[in-house]
């Protein structure tokens, strides 16, 4: 995965966490740690998502931030033309919505119940969408936390006592039940798990 500069991230020296912050500052201790002699291999996780990061070490601590500002810029770049931030014109005083077309496969009676709704089946598509984002929006915070802590977990815990059985307290969202089995992990990894499942289990996130 690339990520930009801003990108928050904590890296990780064998079971030993490195820094966590803004990528740049992060790279800059990784890179540390790289060029001394790492004792174990280095990763470096996002804080959102738990994908790991990749970041080119050679040469100069330069080389290094001035390669992560390229792949920044051409992210911006890449989607900046795949989002378009207007929609073809229908009329005048139509605003500016950021419409991306894309195509949509639905049964013969879905699109007569859409096309028979005020505004048609594009503004009717929206609202639907919009709705299921409000109603859902804590269920997706829980999710997107369970499925974050659990990828974090499989790379760095993976084989460590206890973890098939934390992950299914992790996903029944039974946190005294998953402190119990991470307890004995090491103390890096096991922090950064509780805080990845925070929002899981408390419904939001953990003071570090």
């Amino acid at each position: 995965m690339n990520a930009g500069l801003e990108s928050r991230c904590t890296a990780f020296e064998g079971f030993d966490r490195i820094e966590s912050g803004e990528l740049a500052r992060v790279a800059l201790k990784t890179k540390e740690v790289i060029d001394r002699g790492e004792r174990a291999p280095v990763l470096i996780f996002d804080d959102a998502t738990s994908e790991l990061i990749e970041v080119d070490f050679r040469g100069t601590t330069e080389d290094v931030l001035r390669r992560l500002a390229d792949t920044t810029r051409e992210a911006a770049l890449v989607a900046g033309s795949a989002s378009p931030d207007r929609e073809v014109p229908r009329g005048r005083g139509r605003p500016k919505l950021g419409v991306v077309a894309r195509e949509v496969t639905l049964l013969p009676r879905h699109w007569d119940w859409l096309n028979s709704q005020p505004g048609g089946a594009s503004v009717a598509l929206r609202k639907l969408v919009d709705e299921a984002r409000r109603v859902n929006k804590s269920k997706d915070r829980v999710r997107q936390s369970q499925e974050a802590a659990y990828r974090f977990m499989s790379v760095m815990a993976g084989n460590l006592p206890g973890f098939e059985e934390a992950a299914r307290a992790l996903f029944a969202t039974n946190p005294v039940r998953f402190d119990e089995l991470v307890e004995d992990w090491p103390g890096d990894v096991r922090a950064h798990a509780k805080k990845l499942a925070a929002i899981a289990f408390h419904g939001h996130e953990q003071v570090s």
